[in-house]
């Protein structure tokens, strides 16, 4: 019986032995996948935790819209789409006939008011010099006058005073031609009774007709010395407006800055002209030049719509050139990749034209916004039912090196961008 039970233990002791063998193999097979997985998932996570990439990515560049800047028929095309040119090559030609006329007018116009302003230049200089000159002309001249007047008045006084001697003369004259009268009647009744001789009476007629003759000279002395007030004071009167037009011209000669300044001012006004009809000749010029349209950069020609014969508006689109030398890349990346992302750090770029062919860069750039603020509608996050949507911010990347001839970026391309945030 003890022996029966000794087997049986035994029995079970190596059942138990051959099922803990499994477990162990399959706990060891746990640890080594584990460690296989972790071995192969850190350098993953490694790798991938500093990069961070988008297929929302483009080559971007310059496109350069070629317009008409004046109006007119075109009579010469000198390109054709798709087409290389140097910077300053001719694009097109506008007919600039009427151009030409339009200067040549201007250019007369502006000649015209040049003359006007030189003459009117010439004007100021000379209305001061002519009103200063007639300024001291007329001060002269009513110095004069106010001597001439002083001197008319002092020969009119003097007249008057020839013409009181002259009276008193007069008076004196009459009194004794009157008593030469008396005396000679008193001599008729002595001479006819005899008492006085024919000498006597002869000697009274004789003073009688004396003092008549004195009294009548008198008389005219005082005639002409009226005559000769009447003339001093006519003199004085003459004088008198003399003296008044001479102020007169004084005061107009002093208005000399005034006249000046209306000059000054005329002048000023033909030189405004003369400006305005400069700058339309300016603006001729530059409409004529504008009828030749040439490239402002070097590049390609793209969307090209001119036509010989065709007739442009100012403004109207004709081409655009595109420049291959100066691209970029112009990546879309999500908000969430953006944490660690900075300007400067490297980056490769990877172009689905080529095959995968890869660029190296750098991140020049990111931009202030993101792209959906920049839309023609906007989002309005504050109406309506609000929906969060991951956002994209461009992000800027320039390539190390111009892409080779044989590889040429061009705008729109698509591209697969790397950025490397350590």
């Amino acid at each position: 019986m003890s022996d029966q039970v000794e087997n049986k233990t035994s029995e079970l002791e190596e059942q138990n032995s051959a099922g803990e063998q499994p477990q162990s193999r399959l706990r060891w097979i746990l640890i080594a996948l584990a460690v296989a997985v972790a071995v192969v998932a850190v350098p993953l996570y490694r790798y991938y935790s500093v990069r961070e990439s988008t297929d929302d990515a483009q080559v971007d560049g310059h496109i350069h819209p070629i317009g008409a800047r004046v109006g007119g028929t075109v009579d010469r095309v000198a390109v054709e789409s798709n087409q290389y040119v140097e910077a300053g090559t001719l694009l097109a030609q506008i007919d600039p006939r009427d151009y030409q006329t339009a200067l040549a007018k201007a250019q007369g116009d502006m000649e015209e008011q040049e003359a006007l302003w030189r003459a009117s230049q010439a004007d100021v200089p000379v209305t001061f010099e002519t009103t200063a000159s007639r300024l001291s002309d007329t001060e002269a001249g009513v110095a004069e006058a106010k001597a001439s007047l002083l001197a008319s008045q002092k020969e009119a006084e003097a007249g008057r005073a020839r013409l009181n001697a002259a009276q008193a003369r007069v008076r004196e004259a009459a009194a004794n031609s009157q008593k030469a009268a008396r005396d000679l009647d008193r001599m008729k009744q002595l001479i006819a009774k005899e008492e006085i001789s024919q000498q006597q009476y002869d000697a009274s007629v004789a003073a009688a007709e004396s003092l008549r003759a004195a009294e009548e000279a008198a008389q005219a002395a005082v005639s002409d010395a009226e005559a000769g007030i009447q003339a001093a004071l006519s003199r004085v009167a003459r004088e008198q407006a003399r003296l008044a037009q001479s102020e007169a011209a004084v005061q107009a000669a002093r208005t000399a800055p005034e006249q000046v300044l209306a000059i000054r001012a005329r002048s000023d006004s033909v030189r405004a002209k003369y400006e305005r009809a400069k700058a339309a000749v300016a603006q001729a010029q530059l409409d004529l030049e504008y009828t030749t349209i040439k490239a402002p950069v070097s590049g390609i020609v793209s969307k090209k719509s001119v036509e010989v014969g065709q007739t442009v508006q100012p403004g109207q689109p004709l081409l655009a050139i595109v420049p291959l030398e100066d691209i970029w890349v112009t990546a879309n990346f999500k908000e969430t990749q953006l944490r660690n992302m900075r300007p400067g750090q490297k980056a490769t770029v990877s172009v689905d034209a080529y095959g995968g062919r890869d660029y190296q860069g750098h991140v020049e750039s990111i931009a202030a916004a993101t792209g959906a603020k920049f839309s023609l509608l906007p989002p309005e996050n504050a109406t309506g039912n609000y929906v969060k949507v991951v956002q994209r911010i461009p992000v800027k990347i320039i390539l190390d090196k111009p892409p080779d001839a044989e590889h040429p970026l061009r705008p729109g391309m698509s591209v697969l961008p790397t950025v490397f945030t350590r």
